[in-house]
């Protein structure tokens, strides 16, 4: 191609939105002659690459929308401290089928246990697969379904929440609220039910969930919106921060 077509070739590009296209076709070009690919071959190396790269600025951004302390990953969870139920439970949530079905994913431990940390690292592997996740403190959630009743945004809010595959409400129960409070999180709950997915942590059992949303008939509507399509995991081991501080304390006594 002549300078004045490379010009033309290149306006197309920019036009199309096909940036990685732009940068990288001649050196793309220079490798399917030297490998001898055909047209199509061609063709698909450089749509692939810019797919690619489409993708990963997509999950970048989903990462940061979502809210996760990026730390908390699976590469820094000790999965051999599992039950091995649960870790079965793991490797089949991170195939993401429960998103597609609108079901929710409960975990319940000690403190200590590791749920954050676990919920966090399954949250990222899900947003790997182009799922939008949110991840709030039960409190500062609540606090801001309040905030938006009160300023008559609720259904605003409500709405831009629903765009999410699943929200992460972590630590419910962990503070007691008021009964306003547990109000509105029964709306986003109900709102969401057969909609779209929820996942939870919490350290109070179901038996104890009275606690939480103050009125019995309100308690037993909320637990079964969450649990008719849910998957329940237990960790039913000890604190990761009381071990670690036993661990030490027992090097520095020797």
């Amino acid at each position: 191609m002549d300078k004045k077509e490379l010009e033309q070739l290149n306006n197309c590009l920019t036009e199309l939105c096909l940036t990685i296209v732009r940068k990288q076709y001649l050196d793309l070009a220079e490798k399917a002659q030297s490998e001898s690919l055909s047209y199509e071959e061609y063709l698909f190396s450089v749509l692939e690459t810019e797919c690619e790269t489409r993708r990963m600025r997509r999950i970048d951004r989903r990462l940061k929308e979502s809210r996760l302390p990026l730390e908390k990953n699976l590469r820094t969870f000790e999965m051999s401290r599992l039950p091995k139920k649960v870790n079965q439970q793991i490797k089949t949530l991170i195939e993401g089928d429960f998103i597609s079905h609108n079901e929710n994913v409960l975990i319940f431990g000690n403190p200590g246990s590791g749920k954050t940390h676990l919920i966090c690292a399954l949250a990222q592997e899900l947003i790997k697969q182009d799922k939008r996740i949110l991840f709030m403190s039960c409190a500062l959630l609540l606090q801001e379904l309040l905030l938006a009743k009160k300023d008559l945004r609720l259904p605003r809010l409500l709405k831009k929440l629903s765009r999410y595959d699943a929200i992460i409400i972590d630590d419910i129960g962990y503070v007691q609220q008021e009964k306003e409070e547990m109000e509105v999180l029964f709306t986003l709950l109900a709102q969401r039910y057969e909609q779209g997915s929820v996942m939870i942590t919490s350290n109070l059992p179901f038996s104890k969930w009275e606690n939480i949303f103050k009125d019995p008939m309100m308690t037993a509507a909320a637990v079964d919106r969450i649990v008719h399509h849910s998957v329940i995991l237990e960790l039913n081991i000890d604190s990761y921060r009381m071990n670690t501080a036993k661990n030490r304390k027992i090097k520095e006594a020797s």
